[in-house]
């Protein structure tokens, strides 16, 4: 075989893994959904159902206003922290940018466990807002809190002084000067981050679930109940696709608005920041306070929570981890959660590095319409909520062989998340590796599959360990999948963390605790690990 058919075949098969495993887990479930939701049901049709019953357009009403009051009130609360980190240098700020990333990185049931611990029964305020709404918008504020930090801080510092400075040479007051030069500039990058805040918040399912129960459900937690619960798999697909295209619809205006309302800017590399004197300092002090309590008084009451039994300061929640008996709803010992959330993490991630890592390669190294679509087509999983594909894997794994029971499906789920954030991770820096380093060992007589491992392969490891650290994260705290397919005998933390909570006592509640701080503790080296990799950057997410 010829050298030019033999790097053919080797190209084909770069695409055609990833485009099997993508097809067989990601784009036939999705199928099986939109074939269920259009063929099945008894006298009334599924979809039709959806659009005509009260209660399930009650539930597709209050996903939405929930998601657009919770958008509205995370931009509130975050932009005065986006413009303190933006525009003041003061000792600490690198490390507390750095800390507003944790909440937005927590799994969903640490959140709503710690928001428990907080506001719900015999919470440490006093104050019982579990099954209310202020609940969950309170939690999505903490959720998505950095969202806007990043987005709309990283850009406000680069904005050029120098207009804002003229409108107030011109008599406007800073006021004036914020409504009518920095907001409208600022537009762009505040509608991207609530477009992110939005999607989040309109697909929450973990939070909602454990904080608002079935009183305050989501279209997420509706599917879940529909399909678990119910099983009316019918309404539960075509609530699944009803969902999908509303987010087509979101992302397609917000790619509309994006187009609009770009425009060419003089931007600073980086703004001169200033050390803040007077007022500025007592305000930037009361705006770290209330970050301090919004961000960090979930955390550690939740710390708090899982050390104490009543009035008692104790280890008992954690020694009663390693007990059977103290399951409560569980088949096994809370403690072996703990051991196969880190197995099945460890096999996702080894999934997501080597079907992103080939991928990677194809998206780097192929241009043109056909390396787009291809591109497109892995980012896909990320617009898709997890609740979806858990429920696909319901529906479409069960022939030829079924699948449902195998252990490797719920890693293999995870994977499917984590795949984008390989490719993403490892791409940029292919892309930056010189052609003409591989064209010189191949006239070295270097094979191309030799060339990759002595040329590219060194250069690109720290970006596939950081897309490998992302992919453990996501998969430790993967929640939404998880609930569809998880086998009663091998719980992960988010699941026995949910199924204790939902049990009564104090000891299984603390127990509850407990295992949400070993879950955020883990997940927190996980992403410790992938900032140390990326030599201490912290821009973007």
């Amino acid at each position: 075989m010829s050298t030019a058919a033999r790097r053919r075949t080797g190209t084909a098969l770069l695409v055609a893994l990833p485009l099997a495993f993508l097809g067989y887990f990601f784009v036939y479930p999705l199928v099986a959904i939109l074939v269920t939701a259009l063929t099945g049901g008894g006298e009334e049709h599924p979809v039709l159902a959806v659009l005509t019953r009260p209660a399930l357009l009650g539930v597709a009403w209050f996903t939405t206003w929930q998601a657009v009051l919770s958008t509205v009130l995370t931009i509130i609360a975050a932009l005065p922290g986006a413009y303190l980190l933006s525009h003041y240098e003061f000792r600490g700020r690198k490390l507390i940018r750095s800390l507003t990333i944790v909440p937005f990185v927590l799994p969903t049931v640490v959140v709503g466990a710690a928001f428990l611990a907080l506001l719900g029964p015999g919470g440490v305020l006093g104050i019982d807002l579990s099954g209310t709404v202020a609940a969950i918008l309170i939690a999505h504020v903490f959720f998505n809190y950095a969202v806007v930090i990043r987005t709309v801080g990283s850009f406000w510092e680069q904005l050029d002084p120098r207009l804002e400075e003229a409108a107030m040479v011109l008599g406007a007051s800073r006021w004036r000067v914020f409504r009518e030069v920095t907001l409208p500039l600022l537009a762009p990058s505040i509608a991207s981050a609530a477009s992110i805040v939005f999607l989040f918040t309109f697909t929450s399912f973990g939070v909602v679930l454990i904080l608002g129960g079935f009183g305050t459900a989501t279209i997420e937690v509706e599917i879940w109940r529909q399909a678990l619960a119910q099983l009316d798999l019918p309404i539960a697909a075509a609530l699944s696709m009803l969902q999908l295209l509303a987010i087509g619809l979101i992302l397609a205006a917000y790619a509309r608005f994006q187009q609009r309302r770009a425009r060419q800017l003089d931007v600073v590399g980086e703004r001169r920041r200033v050390r803040p004197r007077g007022r500025q300092r007592v305000t930037l002090a009361v705006n770290l306070g209330l970050m301090a309590i919004l961000l960090g008084s979930p955390l550690v009451v939740l710390v708090w929570r899982s050390l104490h039994l009543g009035a008692e300061t104790t280890l008992a929640s954690y020694r009663g981890l390693g007990d059977r008996a103290a399951g409560s709803g569980l088949l096994v010992a809370p403690a072996a959660a703990i051991g196969n959330s880190l197995r099945f993490a460890l096999v996702a991630t080894l999934l997501a590095v080597a079907i992103g890592g080939l991928a990677a390669i194809v998206v780097a190294y192929r241009s043109g319409a056909a390396g787009r679509a291809f591109d497109t087509l892995l980012m896909l999983p990320l617009g898709t909520s997890a609740v979806t594909l858990g429920f696909g894997f319901l529906v479409a794994l069960d022939a030829p062989v079924d699948l449902r029971t195998s252990p490797w499906l719920l890693p293999i789920a995870h994977s499917l998340v984590a795949i984008p954030f390989v490719v993403r991770t490892a791409v940029p820096v292919m892309r930056r590796i010189r052609s003409r380093l591989r064209e010189a060992a191949a006239v070295l007589g270097a094979s191309p599959v030799r060339a990759w491992r002595e040329i590219d392969l060194p250069l690109v490891s720290r970006a596939m360990a950081v897309g490998a650290g992302f992919a453990f994260a996501v998969s430790l705290g993967e929640f939404g999948a998880t609930s569809f397919i998880v086998r009663p005998d091998t719980p992960t933390l988010p699941i026995a963390i949910f199924r204790l909570l939902g049990r009564p006592g104090t000891a299984t509640y603390g127990r509850a605790m407990a295992l949400s701080v070993i879950l955020m503790v883990l997940t927190a080296a996980a992403v410790l690990a992938i900032d140390r990799l990326r030599g201490g950057r912290s821009e973007g997410f």
